[in-house]
């Protein structure tokens, strides 16, 4: 095939996760051919661009035991906030997604050869799961830390991850790899197998790949093995849930409507009283009936996974063949069928019935705390103080009693997804002249079906509860008092298994033709330029009778929806200086690109970037940029659910019902970005090279919702004088009988988001005893991480959350590499510097307000037997580090998005290539 001939480029080694600065040379041609870096649809003689590029090579992935590229990449320093990976129980769905700059997986585009990958996992799904894309079949991963939306278009906000698979490979190259931790649990087992050959014109390609990997629980760790609580400064195992096995039973303390502190009012909005439950713990049914203490909480720990189950299938085929001497077809095929698991306590149902006589006489002897109206008023009495006066009351038939139950009886949940994900790419690029093309057409396909079992027809259930009729005659078959009719054949009819299915569809025609222009005294400039056009649509259908709210939870409405976007840019690289003092090449780079959504309509985005090569040792660079990110379906189209949140108030539960969904009227994202920096290669100092950049993302129109502490401080603390709020309305927050808050928060674009920092990469390869040595340090230093959803806005640079991950100061990976002549071993140090607690930030009573720096050490190498057989081996956190435990934690008593729960895990391999 017809190839444009150019100069030489500059070899240089590069270790893992180093910043990209050039490529090796092929030291048998005098010419080299254009590549195409990412961060550009350019094709250049060398990788030095104005953008900040890491490399991350096939051998760095097999170093570290991955069989799955999340594990990979969410090892950068450049990463942080809430990465789904499988120590994520709880929301997980099996997902493994990539965060750059902790902006949100939303906001970092995913390639796959250049092309945007389809967007997968369970659901209406909006970001692409790692998952998808086989280890095994990678050549090289490119992460380019800079906003890239004028090249790429939506999503390219915080960065891109390119990741290359191998083509044009011949011969036989299978890996059969195992692991598991220090404590036996979490085995892991991966077999995989590429073959390729070539022909007279052409190449095909074919890789399979299988994955088994096994669970661990929260009880098997010391740190995890139960819910942690804080009291009196000292730590306790009774952070567990009111909702506990054998029953909770609460007076109802709420009769009519309700104040936004959850007290029953009369017409006038004045607190009344009939006999109404006050600041009472309500009865524990577990032994027999007695008053509930925090040791009846139950504890959920054992029941949960610390480290989720997964089958995967991966193959992939890709081919090419020269149908010209300029012309070239190709195609690219990926499928990966995945069935994950999470499991989670028994489920927690809840509902309300009237103390009847068929029920027993159980309860008549039980007492609560009371409200008193001794005045007969029928408005509750206060003391001086303005504090309600209270007394203790028996229960009574007629009572509205509240009942709430763990539903060990019948065990834990069980989420089970299976999810299928197609790829297939067909297209053809050649030459005309000395100018490339390429034409493309880009289809995938995913679809899940997620399982929810042990759940439980509380509407059923509680048509089921007796009572006595007008005349005196029992009706109905369930009593909730008698602890043997919840184990009972009959109550068994309740249970059921929730069945979910849902999917998205990509399809893409893309044009495209790059070359040079016209020479300029510096050297010839060049261009590239193209047309595109996408569609997606997405999908979720819920069970049935999780649509109609039967499952104890608010119903869950179905998401359905879809748009389609045109999408034109042009690109140029433009030499303005060469080879003058201080001035070994300037070039000037510049983008745009223009879009047409049908959602929202039209907008355009660009680019600009400047290299300059001072001389041989020194580069500066930098870009200014816009960027974007469009509404996915799923944020247009989503249906209301439910997501219990933590949240804390005064009397309230620590978990929130609150009412999410989509919002047809969103608008795109915008935001400007800038890096700036240098390249440094000293030729005093052989084998060493610094990168520097700096780093500014705004975001602005942010699609967020407002945070729910926000909510409940506004229109719950201060609801008197904030009632009147657009906010506050919109909530409509309310608090039930059993002390749950309740509130609404849909998307909107309300969000601003600015993030900035600094990126510091140092290398050094030199020769000593006879052997190769490489080092390298990666370092990311956060400025600030500052979000405003609210009137306040909130740095997040050194803090640590409940729910959305981590955001260290500064992270940073050493690494060090030494070889010989058949083996070479590794050892890489990463180091995460110590947050606050965000949920501490006002408080003055946390045991635990910020986490101590944590350092991992991990340590691999391999052996080659022969030509055909090489050995690898190793471990990961070989100290068995502990999560740390902070005040406001997300799960396990820890995060799992920032920390790494399992500990110690060692892993083996063996490759063998013909």
């Amino acid at each position: 095939m017809k190839k444009t001939q150019l100069g030489l480029a500059v070899a240089a080694a590069l270790p893992m996760f180093s910043s990209v600065q050039a490529i090796a040379a092929d030291s048998s041609a005098e010419a080299i051919e254009k590549i195409q870096v990412t961060g550009s649809r350019i094709k250049r003689a060398d990788m030095e661009t104005a953008s900040p590029v890491t490399l991350i090579g096939a051998d760095d992935i097999k170093a570290m035991g991955a069989t799955s590229i999340d594990s990979v990449l969410q090892k950068m320093t450049a990463t942080g906030g809430a990465m789904t990976n499988p120590g994520i129980n709880n929301g997980s769905g099996g997902n493994a997604r990539i965060d750059l700059r902790g902006l949100g997986a939303q906001r970092t585009l995913v390639l796959v050869n250049g092309r945007r990958m389809i967007n997968s996992g369970t659901g209406a799904a909006s970001t692409v799961d790692l998952n998808t894309i086989p280890v095994s079949m990678i050549k090289s991963v490119e992460v380019l830390k800079d906003g890239a939306s004028a090249v790429y278009g939506t999503d390219a906000v915080a960065g891109v991850v390119n990741i290359i698979l191998k083509d044009n490979f011949e011969g036989l190259d299978m890996n059969l790899n195992t692991a598991m931790s220090g404590e036996g649990d979490a085995e892991e087992s991966s077999f995989d197998i590429t073959v390729g050959g070539s022909f007279d014109r052409g190449n095909v390609v074919i890789g399979l790949q299988y994955t088994d990997r096994g669970e661990a629980s929260q009880a098997d760790r010391e740190f995890s093995k139960c819910p942690i609580a804080e009291a009196g400064g000292e730590l306790n195992c009774n952070g567990g849930s009111v909702y506990a096995q054998g029953g909770h039973i609460w007076q109802d303390g709420v009769i009519g409507d309700v104040n936004k502190k959850g007290e029953s009012v009369d017409e006038d909005g004045n607190p009344i009283t009939s006999g109404l439950a006050l600041n009472d713990s309500g009865l524990s049914g577990m032994g027999g009936l007695h008053p509930f203490t925090d040791a009846d909480r139950y504890n959920f720990a054992p029941d949960s996974y610390l480290y989720t189950p997964m089958e995967r299938l991966n193959l992939t085929g890709i081919a090419n063949y020269e149908l010209t001497d300029d012309t070239r077809l190709f195609t690219e095929f990926t499928y990966s069928k995945r069935w994950s698991q999470q499991q989670m306590a028994p489920q927690p149902i809840w509902f309300g019935f009237k103390y009847d006589e068929a029920m027993g006489d159980s309860l008549l002897s039980q007492t609560y705390n009371s409200k008193v109206d001794r005045d007969g008023d029928g408005i509750a009495d206060r003391d001086a103080d303005g504090e309600y006066i209270t007394e203790t009351a028996n229960y009574a038939y007629g009572d509205q009693i509240f009942y709430g139950r763990r539903m060990s009886d019948t065990g834990p949940r069980f989420f089970e997804q299976s999810v299928d994900t197609v790829r297939a790419v067909i297209g053809a690029e050649g030459f005309v002249g000395d100018y490339a093309w390429d034409v493309s057409a880009n289809f995938g396909r995913n679809d899940s079906v997620d399982k929810l079992s042990n759940l439980h027809n509380v509407g059923s259930l509680t048509d089921s509860i007796m009572f006595t009729n007008d005349e005196g005659q029992v009706e109905g078959t369930f009593n909730p008092l008698d602890q043997a009719a919840w184990t009972s054949e009959d109550f068994r009819k309740n249970i059921y298994t929730e069945v979910n299915n849902g999917g998205s569809q990509l399809f893409i025609l893309s044009a495209s033709v790059s070359g040079e222009m016209f020479e300029m005294p510096a050297g010839y400039s060049a261009f590239a330029a193209g047309v595109e056009r996408r569609q997606e649509k997405a999908w979720y259908t819920p069970d049935s009778l999780t649509a109609q709210g039967l499952a104890n939870d608010p119903a869950v409405e179905p998401t359905s929806g879809g748009f389609d976007v045109n999408e034109a840019y042009v690109e140029f690289a433009l030499p303005l200086l060469a080879d003058v003092p201080f001035a070994e090449m300037v070039d000037l780079s510049a983008a745009i690109r223009a879009f047409d959504y049908s959602t929202f309509g039209s907008d355009e985005t660009w680019k600009l970037g400047l290299t300059w090569k001072v001389n041989e040792e020194l580069m500066l660079r930098s870009v200014v940029s816009t960027a974007f990110r469009a509404p996915t379906v799923d944020e247009l189209y989503s249906g209301n659910s439910p997501s219990f949140e933590q949240v804390e108030f005064p009397g309230a539960q620590d978990q929130a019902e609150v009412t999410v969904g989509g919002n047809q009227e969103l608008m795109p994202e915008e935001a400007d970005t800038l890096t700036a920096g240098l390249v440094y290669e000293p030729s005093w100092f052989e084998g060493f090279s610094m990168t520097l950049d700096y780093y500014d993302i705004e975001i602005e129109n942010a699609i967020t919702e407002v945070d729910n502490q926000y909510i409940v401080d506004t229109c719950l603390e201060d609801a008197d004088k904030n009632s009147g709020l657009a906010l506050c309305q919109s909530a409509n927050v309310t608090i039930d009988s059993t002390g749950r808050i309740i509130f609404n928060n849909q998307l909107q674009n309300i969000g601003s988001e600015q993030t900035s920092g600094y990126d510091l990469n140092l290398k050094y390869t030199f020769e000593a005893a006879g052997l190769n040595w490489r080092t390298s340090l990666d370092t990311t230093f956060l400025d600030e991480y500052i979000v405003q959803a609210t009137e306040e806005p909130v740095d997040y640079a050194g803090l640590i959350t409940s729910g959305t991950g981590g955001y260290a100061e500064i992270k940073s990976n050493f690494t060090l590499n030494v070889s010989g002549d058949n083996w070479d071993m590794q050892y890489q140090a990463r180091y995460i510097a110590g947050m606050d607690s965000f949920s501490c930030l006002e408080k003055d009573d946390c045991y635990a307000p910020t986490t101590p720096s944590v350092t991992y050490h991990d340590l691999s190498g391999s052996y080659i037997v022969n030509d055909a057989v090489t050995l690898t081996g190793g471990v990961n956190n070989l100290f068995d580090k502990q999560p740390p435990y902070y005040s406001g934690n997300n799960d396990s008593n820890t995060d799992p998005y920032t920390y790494d729960v399992l500990g110690r895990r060692f892993f083996a391999g063996v490759n063998v290539k013909f």
